[in-house]
């Protein structure tokens, strides 16, 4: 995987991040969702070096990357907080400007990234999701029957039993993972992670973070009138929920910015993986126009 890239690990102050970057071009960070790690990218992130400077980091908590102690209100695993250490990464490797892309959990950090960091964020987009304040503000019982692992995960301690009693189990369930499917390498990561207890519980303190204090600052900058400034292009897997629930995918993106595209992509959730060409295609249209 990742030919030509290079494996590093970078302390960003509150975490150190283990990140692979290569290629040529302008910058544009890749941030993955849950419960992946950086490696979903690994059919991807060489096509886009062709013309850009790729970083693939896993985010604070997932992978091989550290998280600071737990806080009771969860803050250690905030999108915020998240934002800093993409921000401070960046900036060790020589980029104060960049496009950033997030996959799932990973969109909401690259969200924040642009809420937070203007100055820094040239491009965003965003596959498989709305903002967090945006989707909690949707909810209903479809919502929490299609998504119900948003409110299980926020539970205190259950999850980690459950999950850490069978990963292979739990994983393969709910998400139909495989090595075929995912590629060997990618599928070795993923499974070091999940099968990591310290990784499970910073995984879920993501989503305890996102129904506390994720929304609290998406309510707040919506409230505010803060507004992304850079393009949006949001991207969404025509094989998974998110039109189906939202209805005009783009239309809840204009709450937030003013020059949002968007497209369907034929492809499950973890689209990296399942469908590289076609999001090469829409990321280089985007990123190059």
């Amino acid at each position: 995987m990742f030919d030509g890239f290079a494996l590093d690990r970078v302390n960003v102050g509150e975490a150190v991040l283990r990140v692979r970057h290569g290629g040529s071009g302008p910058p544009v960070l890749l941030l993955h969702g849950h419960p992946r790690t950086h490696t979903t990218w690994h059919r991807v992130a060489p096509l886009l070096a062709q013309r850009h400077t790729v970083v693939c980091p896993d985010l604070r908590g997932y992978g091989e990357s550290s998280t600071p102690p737990t806080e009771p209100d969860h803050a250690q695993q905030s999108k915020r907080a998240m934002a800093r250490d993409c921000v401070e990464l960046m900036r060790r490797l020589g980029h104060d400007r960049f496009a950033v892309v997030g996959h799932d959990r990973g969109g909401y950090v690259a969200t924040r990234l642009a809420l937070d960091h203007p100055e820094a964020v040239t491009r965003l987009a965003v596959l498989d999701g709305v903002p967090i304040g945006s989707a909690l503000a949707r909810c209903d019982a479809r919502f929490a029957a299609a998504w119900w692992h948003w409110f299980f995960f926020a539970q205190p301690e259950i999850p980690e039993r459950v999950i850490n009693a069978d990963p292979d189990e739990w994983y393969r369930a709910k998400y139909g993972d495989t090595p075929e499917r995912m590629g060997e390498e990618n599928w070795a990561d993923f499974q070091r992670a999940v099968h990591d207890p310290g990784v499970v519980h910073a995984m879920l303190e993501d989503y305890r973070a996102g129904l506390g204090v994720d929304r609290a600052h998406d309510d707040a900058d919506l409230a505010a009138g803060t507004r992304i400034g850079c393009p949006v292009l949001v991207l969404w897997a025509t094989r998974d929920d998110l039109a189906e629930l939202y209805g005009d995918v783009v239309g809840v993106w204009r709450e937030w910015a003013d020059d949002v595209r968007g497209a369907g992509v034929d492809s499950g959730h973890h689209v990296a993986e399942d469908a590289p060409s076609d999001l090469v295609e829409h990321l280089a249209g985007f990123l190059n126009g």
